[in-house]
Parts: structure tokens; C-alpha cells; sequence
């Protein structure tokens, strides 16, 4: 039986011990609970279409390749100069989707939780002076992307390195370019389109209140660890069916 694991991206074994497949992970709160500021018909399509066809076209692309099928998204991304030529842009295009919003569910919660508190906190006031002017920093980038992409805030991948607010376009992640994801906000017109048609800044700025920044501080935490531990965090092992 597949399953996910603590919402993390990762592979199970197929029933009988067949091939090991990527696999959806499920919303952790209930479609309509970032209700007013995330539409519960945007959520239904953004998970179970958008998100559900990037893991079913990477398993798809993979059926001919039983060497990769044991291999979380993660990993495939992170090795992308190890995967055939012929399949590698379609991996790295649906890997990078599965990633990406497989960490945007978790960035999310209900009502919230208002604020960054301790030593996360205390990392956005020195690097961005407040707050408040890392908001308007992170908007105003997720504003300026061209066409479809992400906003995150990163850690640089060094010890004790500062944060940062970088876009990528399509699903590109910061996870190949040295950096460790704490936050991200999607970009992509399907993300909030219903509720907001065109006006993405109005998305970016409504968009705070259901920021869940216990699983932000978590993952600031978290990125001391060396880089195979923060890789095994992401589910870069092999995780299998309980």
C-alpha cells in the first residue's frame, strides 16, 4: 500500500513488491481551511489536478527505467547530470513540481501563526532589518516574477548562512542552487487565479495570515544539519511502505 510519510515527498513499495512510485502526499488540513485567503476550490484543483499530474507524469516517465523508480524527487533533482538525456528534462520538470508543492502544502496551516517567533525571528530582523520589511521584500519579489514560478526564503547552504528572498521560474527549486527552502509561496496563475484573476500582488499580500511559521522555524532549525541530513529530511532515502 503506498503512504506518505510526515507529508514529505517520497516513494513506497507497490503492493506484492512491485516497483517502488512517487507518490501524492495528502493535504494536512482539510481543502477548505485556508478559506478566506485560499479558496477551497483553488486548493482541490491545485492539489489533485496540478499537483497529482506532476507525480503521475514523473512515475510515467520512469516506467522504463527501473534504476531510478527507487529514487525519491529529491534525489533525482539533486542528480540531475546522472539521468538519461532523453528523459532528464521531463523528470527535473515534474520531480521539480512534486517537490516544490510538497513543501508549499506544509508552508501553509490553518488561521496560521501570525508571526515568526524566536531564533527565526531574530534571523529575519538582522538580515532584512524587520519583520515587516522582509514581507515587503518577499511580495515585491514574488510580484516581479515573469510568467510562472515560486518566492522563497532560503537559507544559504554554509553554516550560520544568511537568509534570502530568491525566486526561481517553473519549477525550479533552491535546493540544486545551494540553498535550503524555510518558506515558499507558489506563483503560478493556477495557485490563485479564481479567487485573484489577475492581481497577484493582492494574492502575495493576502496570502500571510495562513503562513505557518512553526514549520518555517523548524526548518531554520534544521539547516545546520550537514547536507545529507537536511537531503534525508526532504524523504531523499528510500522510504517504503509501513
Amino acid at each position: 500500500m503506498d503512504k506518505t510519510i510526515d507529508g514529505r515527498t517520497a516513494v513506497s513499495a507497490l503492493p506484492g513488491g512491485g516497483v517502488a512510485m512517487h507518490v501524492l502526499p495528502e493535504l494536512p488540513y482539510p481543502a477548505d481551511a485556508l478559506e478566506p485567503h485560499v479558496d477551497a476550490r483553488t486548493m482541490h484543483l491545485h492539489h489533485d489536478k496540478h499537483h497529482a499530474g506532476y507525480v503521475d507524469k514523473l512515475n510515467k516517465v520512469l516506467e522504463d527505467y527501473p534504476a531510478l523508480q527507487g529514487k525519491s524527487a529529491t534525489w533525482l533533482l539533486l542528480h540531475a547530470d546522472e539521468l538519461p538525456a532523453e528523459i532528464r528534462t521531463t523528470v527535473i520538470r515534474n520531480a521539480g513540481g512534486h517537490v516544490n508543492h510538497s513543501l508549499f502544502w506544509r508552508a501553509m496551516a490553518p488561521a496560521g501563526s501570525g508571526a515568526p517567533e524566536g531564533v527565526l525571528k531574530d534571523a529575519i530582523k538582522k538580515d532584512f532589518g524587520s519583520f515587516e520589511l522582509f514581507k515587503k521584500h518577499f511580495d515585491d519579489a514574488g510580484a516581479a516574477v515573469f510568467g510562472s514560478g515560486w518566492v522563497w526564503l532560503v537559507r544559504a547552504a554554509r553554516t550560520d548562512g544568511p537568509l534570502e528572498v530568491m525566486t526561481t521560474s517553473g519549477h525550479e527549486t533552491p535546493l540544486t542552487q545551494g540553498c535550503y527552502p524555510l518558506l515558499v509561496n507558489d506563483v503560478w496563475e493556477h495557485a490563485y487565479y479564481l479567487k485573484y484573476e489577475n492581481r497577484r500582488p493582492d494574492y502575495l499580500h493576502g496570502w500571510w495570515p495562513v503562513v505557518d511559521w512553526q514549520e518555517a522555524e523548524r526548518r531554520f532549525k534544521g539547516s545546520d544539519q550537514t547536507a545529507q541530513q537536511r537531503w534525508e529530511a526532504e524523504g531523499g532515502h528510500l522510504l517504503r511502505a509501513l
